[in-house]
């Protein structure tokens, strides 16, 4: 099966996945990190072990870059 995967403000990537295929393996396939990541699908959360049933998932990043650091380059608390 050919599933769109698009990263919400991000990119979108065309994978493709056997017929028992995992949320799992999607993120794998385009270097994502279940702990890092929400898969949706019709706009519900759905677990990385289940089997893929759909050919368009959403991924929303939880974890985003960023800094602690404050301007001068000291670390805030």
């Amino acid at each position: 099966m050919d599933v769109t995967v698009e990263v919400v403000g991000e990119e979108r990537h065309e994978v493709s996945v056997g017929s028992e295929g995992t949320y799992a393996d999607l993120l794998a396939a385009v270097d994502l990190s279940p702990h890092e990541v929400s898969v949706l699908v019709d706009g519900r959360p759905v677990p990385e072990d289940q089997r893929v049933e759909t050919d368009h998932v959403k991924v929303l990043r939880l974890i985003k870059g960023g800094s602690a650091s404050s301007p001068d380059g000291s670390e805030s608390r």
